[in-house]
C-alpha cells in the first residue's frame, strides 16, 4: 500500500490533489481513498490531505502518521511543519521548487533515504506557464508517478481532464506532462 500525504497550504489545491490521485489510481483499478484535515480553514492556512492506493480493500480510516511518500506544495511549511514526521526510511519526498534538496538544507534527508527519493519540481512555475494559476497538484502527482512508478502519467491526466473539462483539464493535463518529464531527467542523472 501507498501512504501519501500532501502539505499545503489552504488554496493551492492539497484536497483536490489527494482526491486526484485517488481517482487515478481507481483509473488503473487499484483501490484508493482520500481525505483532508484542516486547521484552521481559510486561504494560507496549513493544510493536509491523505490519499492511500493499495491492490486491495482499504480498511484503514485515520489519518497517515507514517507515509511511504510526503508531497510539499508549498516549501514554506518546512520551516513550520514537521512534513517529514513518520516518513519511511525508504520513502519518497517531492518538493514545489526550483532549488535541489541541497540548496533547501535538506542533505541530510537526502542522506538517510535512498538515491532519488527526495526530489523537487517547479511545480507552481509549471502551473503558472500553463494555467496561469498557482495550483501544482498536478505536477505534484505526476511527480508522484515519475518517482514511484506507482501510477501512469496518463491516468493522472485522464483525472483532470475528467473532473475539469475543456481547457482547464487540457492545462493541468500540460503541468503534469512538463513535471513528469522534469522528474524523468533529475532520475536519469
Amino acid at each position: 500500500m501507498y501512504q501519501i500525504r500532501l502539505h499545503g497550504r489552504g488554496g493551492q489545491g492539497v484536497v483536490t490533489a489527494a482526491e486526484m490521485l485517488s481517482v487515478a489510481a481507481f483509473t488503473e483499478g487499484h483501490w484508493a481513498q482520500a481525505f483532508p484535515s484542516f486547521g484552521s480553514e481559510r486561504t494560507g492556512a496549513p493544510v493536509v490531505a491523505f490519499c492511500r492506493i493499495d491492490e486491495k480493500e482499504i480498511r484503514l480510516r485515520e489519518p497517515i502518521q507514517e507515509p511511504d511518500v510526503v508531497l510539499v506544495q508549498d516549501k514554506t511549511l518546512l520551516e513550520s511543519v514537521d512534513v517529514f514526521g513518520g516518513l519511511h526510511d525508504n520513502g519518497y519526498v517531492l518538493i514545489n521548487s526550483s532549488a535541489t534538496p541541497e540548496e533547501m538544507g535538506l542533505k541530510q534527508l537526502v542522506d538517510r533515504l535512498p538515491a532519488g527519493h527526495v526530489l523537487t519540481v517547479p511545480a507552481t512555475r509549471f502551473a503558472l506557464e500553463k494555467i496561469g494559476r498557482p495550483l501544482p497538484g498536478a505536477a505534484m502527482l505526476a511527480g508522484f508517478a515519475a518517482m514511484t512508478g506507482g501510477l501512469k502519467l496518463e491516468s493522472v491526466q485522464q483525472a483532470y481532464l475528467a473532473r475539469y473539462v475543456g481547457k482547464v483539464g487540457e492545462a493541468n493535463a500540460a503541468v503534469a506532462e512538463l513535471a513528469y518529464r522534469h522528474l524523468q531527467q533529475q532520475l536519469a542523472q
